[in-house]
Protein backbone atom coordinates (compact mmCIF):
# COMPACT_ATOMS: atom_id res chain seq x y z
CA UNK A 1 0.00 0.00 0.00
CA UNK A 2 1.24 3.29 -1.09
CA UNK A 3 0.78 5.08 2.27
CA UNK A 4 1.76 8.92 0.88
CA UNK A 5 -1.40 8.48 -0.87
CA UNK A 6 -3.23 8.80 2.43
CA UNK A 7 -1.02 11.75 4.48
CA UNK A 8 -2.52 15.25 2.88
CA UNK A 9 0.18 18.37 3.42
CA UNK A 10 -1.08 21.57 4.32
CA UNK A 11 1.18 24.97 4.01
CA UNK A 12 1.27 27.28 7.04
CA UNK A 13 -0.27 25.05 9.33
CA UNK A 14 -0.12 25.22 12.59
CA UNK A 15 2.14 28.85 11.82
CA UNK A 16 3.58 29.98 8.56
CA UNK A 17 6.79 28.11 6.94
CA UNK A 18 5.41 24.74 8.49
CA UNK A 19 4.67 22.11 5.93
CA UNK A 20 2.16 19.90 8.49
CA UNK A 21 1.28 16.24 7.45
CA UNK A 22 -2.06 15.39 8.26
CA UNK A 23 -3.14 11.78 9.15
CA UNK A 24 -6.38 12.28 9.20
CA UNK A 25 -6.93 10.44 5.54
CA UNK A 26 -5.23 7.04 6.70
CA UNK A 27 -7.80 7.01 9.52
CA UNK A 28 -10.78 8.11 7.31
CA UNK A 29 -9.44 5.01 5.30
CA UNK A 30 -9.85 1.34 7.30
CA UNK A 31 -7.88 -0.39 5.05
CA UNK A 32 -5.20 1.63 5.35
CA UNK A 33 -5.46 2.38 9.14
CA UNK A 34 -5.47 -1.60 9.61
CA UNK A 35 -2.72 -1.81 7.04
CA UNK A 36 -0.45 1.00 9.57
CA UNK A 37 -1.58 -0.52 12.55
CA UNK A 38 -0.42 -4.08 11.36
CA UNK A 39 2.72 -2.92 10.36
CA UNK A 40 3.54 -1.17 13.08
CA UNK A 41 2.53 -4.08 15.48
CA UNK A 42 5.34 -5.64 13.21
CA UNK A 43 8.08 -3.29 14.98
CA UNK A 44 7.40 -4.06 18.24
CA UNK A 45 10.18 -6.08 19.95
CA UNK A 46 8.55 -9.48 21.98
CA UNK A 47 9.71 -8.92 24.86
CA UNK A 48 7.93 -5.43 24.96
CA UNK A 49 5.42 -5.28 27.89
CA UNK A 50 4.19 -1.68 27.73
CA UNK A 51 3.96 1.00 25.26
CA UNK A 52 3.56 4.01 25.44
CA UNK A 53 1.40 6.78 23.57
CA UNK A 54 1.90 10.43 23.71
CA UNK A 55 -0.82 12.57 23.43
CA UNK A 56 -2.84 13.10 21.45
CA UNK A 57 -2.30 11.45 18.03
CA UNK A 58 -0.04 8.62 19.36
CA UNK A 59 -3.47 7.19 21.24
CA UNK A 60 -5.06 6.20 18.10
CA UNK A 61 -2.17 4.02 16.95
CA UNK A 62 -0.63 2.89 20.12
CA UNK A 63 -3.86 1.92 21.43
CA UNK A 64 -4.78 -0.05 18.08
CA UNK A 65 -1.39 -1.81 18.43
CA UNK A 66 -1.59 -2.56 21.87
CA UNK A 67 -4.75 -4.00 21.38
CA UNK A 68 -3.66 -6.04 18.23
CA UNK A 69 -0.15 -7.57 20.32
CA UNK A 70 -2.28 -7.88 23.98
CA UNK A 71 0.03 -5.01 25.47
CA UNK A 72 -0.40 -2.75 28.58
CA UNK A 73 -0.69 1.03 26.93
CA UNK A 74 0.59 3.47 28.96
CA UNK A 75 -0.18 7.53 28.67
CA UNK A 76 1.95 10.58 28.49
CA UNK A 77 -0.27 13.09 28.43
CA UNK A 78 -0.02 17.14 28.46
CA UNK A 79 0.58 18.75 31.85
CA UNK A 80 -2.96 19.07 34.01
CA UNK A 81 -4.91 15.84 32.39
CA UNK A 82 -3.60 13.52 34.32
CA UNK A 83 -5.63 12.71 37.65
CA UNK A 84 -2.78 10.93 39.64
CA UNK A 85 0.40 11.87 40.94
CA UNK A 86 2.84 12.27 38.34
CA UNK A 87 6.20 12.60 37.20
CA UNK A 88 6.57 15.30 34.27
CA UNK A 89 9.20 16.54 32.25
CA UNK A 90 9.27 20.08 30.15
CA UNK A 91 10.32 19.56 26.20
CA UNK A 92 10.91 21.65 22.98
CA UNK A 93 8.96 21.23 19.71
CA UNK A 94 9.67 22.32 16.40
CA UNK A 95 7.57 25.00 16.76
CA UNK A 96 7.51 26.33 20.46
CA UNK A 97 7.80 24.18 23.82
CA UNK A 98 4.97 21.90 26.56
CA UNK A 99 5.13 19.33 29.44
CA UNK A 100 4.34 15.46 29.40
CA UNK A 101 3.06 14.09 32.14
CA UNK A 102 2.66 10.08 33.67
CA UNK A 103 1.09 8.85 36.53
CA UNK A 104 4.22 7.43 39.21
CA UNK A 105 2.78 4.18 38.66
CA UNK A 106 2.58 3.79 34.95
CA UNK A 107 5.37 1.21 34.93
CA UNK A 108 6.68 -0.99 36.63
CA UNK A 109 10.59 -0.87 37.36
CA UNK A 110 12.56 -2.87 34.79
CA UNK A 111 9.68 -2.70 32.57
CA UNK A 112 10.60 -2.92 29.10
CA UNK A 113 8.64 -0.21 26.55
CA UNK A 114 7.77 0.70 23.43
CA UNK A 115 7.18 4.47 22.05
CA UNK A 116 4.51 5.06 19.28
CA UNK A 117 3.60 8.35 17.88
CA UNK A 118 1.95 9.41 14.85
CA UNK A 119 5.42 12.06 13.17
CA UNK A 120 9.50 12.07 13.92
CA UNK A 121 10.18 15.78 13.83
CA UNK A 122 13.14 16.99 15.66
CA UNK A 123 13.11 14.30 18.30
CA UNK A 124 11.90 16.70 21.18
CA UNK A 125 8.92 14.20 22.03
CA UNK A 126 10.47 10.99 21.97
CA UNK A 127 13.76 12.70 23.87
CA UNK A 128 11.14 13.70 26.24
CA UNK A 129 9.53 9.97 26.58
CA UNK A 130 13.26 9.01 27.12
CA UNK A 131 13.63 11.12 29.90
CA UNK A 132 9.88 10.36 31.65
CA UNK A 133 10.95 7.02 31.57
CA UNK A 134 13.89 7.28 34.02
CA UNK A 135 11.88 8.51 36.44
CA UNK A 136 10.52 4.49 36.39
CA UNK A 137 14.16 2.35 35.80
CA UNK A 138 12.67 0.92 32.45
CA UNK A 139 13.84 0.32 28.95
CA UNK A 140 12.86 1.49 25.89
CA UNK A 141 13.33 -1.71 23.19
CA UNK A 142 12.03 0.86 20.44
CA UNK A 143 10.24 3.77 18.65
CA UNK A 144 7.89 3.82 16.22
CA UNK A 145 6.17 6.40 13.95
CA UNK A 146 3.73 6.43 11.10
CA UNK A 147 5.87 9.65 9.51
CA UNK A 148 9.11 10.52 9.68
CA UNK A 149 10.27 14.15 8.55
CA UNK A 150 13.86 12.71 7.48
CA UNK A 151 15.49 16.29 6.62
CA UNK A 152 14.87 17.11 10.63
CA UNK A 153 17.40 14.54 11.78
CA UNK A 154 15.21 13.64 14.65
CA UNK A 155 16.86 10.54 15.01
CA UNK A 156 20.06 11.93 16.45
CA UNK A 157 18.05 13.35 19.76
CA UNK A 158 16.82 9.92 20.38
CA UNK A 159 18.70 7.90 22.40
CA UNK A 160 16.76 4.20 20.95
CA UNK A 161 18.72 3.16 18.36
CA UNK A 162 15.61 0.60 17.22
CA UNK A 163 13.40 3.43 15.75
CA UNK A 164 11.00 2.59 12.71
CA UNK A 165 8.90 4.80 10.38
CA UNK A 166 6.02 3.69 7.81
CA UNK A 167 6.53 6.83 5.39
CA UNK A 168 9.52 9.50 5.18
CA UNK A 169 9.89 12.68 3.37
Amino acid sequence: MELKNYVRSVPDFPKKGILYRDITPILKDSSAFKFVVNEISKTIPDNVDSIIAPESRGFIFASAVCFNLDKELILARKKGKLPYKTFEVNYELEYGSDCFQMHIDSLKPGSKVAIIDDLLATGGTISALETLTKNFDSEIKSVSFVIELSNLAGRTNIECDNIHSLIQY
